[in-house]
């Protein structure tokens, strides 16, 4: 019978890991099957080349349930033999601490285990502190994507489990600091060998190819809000090397870099690999290391290199992020974070509840909400700063929210009125041809297999 979608996906052991399994695809839409195997918790390694390497050794289950899936979505799977028997092999953990549960009360625990592990990996579970509790590390982290739910955290690896929630960060961390006061380091635990080994095997495959760099045009010059978003890991790198007051914590995947200075009231989130639009940065301010946060802003992916940099160097001055936040903001505040725009000429109009500056071309803005500067419990943004066609659809932007100190938001401002930076000139429309994508054959394993995976 004839698949109904042009993909083909050939299921393999990793040829280095001894649990990881790696899917090749082929065909005309394997981009349908990379979409499917993705959101099942799948890793990019190379071009239309995935890996699945879990904490828990689970990986020819999961296999076997993605294949499964894709099957009945129309997409032709092999297995190769190897693989067929990993998935076929009966195997237990030695000495696990839970000897009373069924296999598959063991791959449940394990399951909620990885998807901790994901959630920190992937920046939704942020890791405030841990410690080490007899012959287990805990820890304490705040949910970003789920209500802000805290949790404490206990076990590492397949192991790991949620032993407790909380209502805050703040409540979380006095928990914490009152059972570990003595052990208690900030931000995660370092890498154990099991999650070392997982990122090793997402990072086998070269993703790189030989050839030559195009001949660039030379950069031409732009107001900032226009600038190319340059490298962003190279600025926080270099604002980290120039600033010791701020440390340098990484996350487990090495996908998201914190940067906290030693007050512990101001953090600096940076996300790594963002698309342009998503967020790929947020700065956060807090009376004392353990109260609730006093304002956030966030700039997204494509946010020019020079409007970051100076935000960087405002924040290091160390001047203006404490705030009043029983203090509602009013006209002076507001004339005082969009006065250079004024003084600069930028249109500003009245709109509802919205009040606007915008760029003699009409391709940058700030816009100020007067309801949500009214309403900061709803997490409502109070400006936003953006530029590109126009603020539905910006290019870039930064959102900051009510208590954002008027200092920064003017020199903000000011750099947005005034200063300029630099733009890859744009090269004319060119005759695109359509290549086949071809895939070389998945590499040979080059160590057997072995005949026991009892833990």
């Amino acid at each position: 019978m004839t698949a109904s979608i042009d993909a083909h996906v050939r299921l393999d052991t990793h040829p280095t890991h001894p649990s990881a399994v790696q899917a090749v695809l082929t065909g005309t839409q394997a981009r349908v099957a990379s979409m499917a195997l993705e959101a099942a918790g799948w890793s990019v390694a190379a071009t239309n080349v995935l890996v699945l390497a879990r904490i828990d050794h689970e990986e020819p289950y999961w296999a076997a349930d993605a294949a499964q899936h894709l099957i009945a979505e129309g997409i032709t799977v092999e297995i190769t033999p190897r693989l067929q028997e990993a998935i076929d092999e009966e195997w237990t953990w030695a000495n696990y601490p839970m000897p009373w549960l069924t296999r598959s009360g063991i791959r449940e625990v394990s399951s909620e285990a990885q998807k901790i592990h994901d959630d920190i990996r992937n920046g939704h579970l942020l890791i405030h502190a841990h410690a080490h509790d007899g012959n287990a590390t805990v820890a304490v982290g705040t949910y970003l994507h789920r209500g802000g739910k805290s949790v404490y955290l206990h076990g590492e690896d397949h192991l790991r489990q949620v032993s407790g929630t909380f209502d805050s960060p703040a409540s979380a961390l006095l928990a914490f600091e009152k059972a570990h006061a003595d052990g208690m380091r900030p931000g995660p635990a370092p890498l154990t060998d099991t999650e070392r080994a997982a990122i090793a095997a997402r990072s086998v495959f070269d993703v790189t190819a030989s050839k030559p760099e195009p001949t660039r045009p030379e950069p031409e010059t732009v107001p900032v809000y226009l600038a190319d978003a340059g490298d962003h890991d190279a600025l926080l790198d270099s604002f980290l090397d120039t600033h010791g007051e701020f440390e340098k914590w990484r996350t487990w995947s090495d996908e998201t870099t914190h940067a906290i200075h030693e007050s512990q009231t101001l953090r600096i989130e940076r996300v790594h690999e963002t698309p342009a639009h998503e967020t790929a940065w947020t700065v956060a301010a807090y009376e004392t290391p353990v109260s609730d946060r006093m304002w956030v802003l966030t700039t997204t992916g494509a946010t020019p290199a020079p409007v970051l940099q100076n935000l960087l160097i405002h924040l290091a001055d160390g001047d203006g992020w404490d705030t009043v936040i029983s203090t509602l903001v009013d006209e002076k505040t507001v004339t005082a974070a969009t006065q250079p725009l004024s003084d600069a000429g930028w249109k500003h109009t009245v709109n509802g509840r919205r009040i606007l500056w915008t760029s003699p071309g009409g391709d940058a803005g700030v816009q100020f909400d007067a309801f949500a500067a009214q309403h900061a419990n709803q997490n409502l943004a109070t400006w936003t700063i953006w530029a590109g066609p126009d603020s539905n659809r910006p290019t870039w932007a930064i959102t900051a929210s009510q208590h954002t100190p008027s200092p920064l938001l003017a020199d903000l401002s000011e750099t947005l009125a005034h200063e300029t930076g630099t733009r890859q000139t744009q090269p004319g429309r060119e005759q695109r041809t359509s290549l086949a994508t071809s895939v070389s054959a998945a590499p040979a394993v080059s160590a057997s297999r072995p005949t026991s995976r009892s833990r």
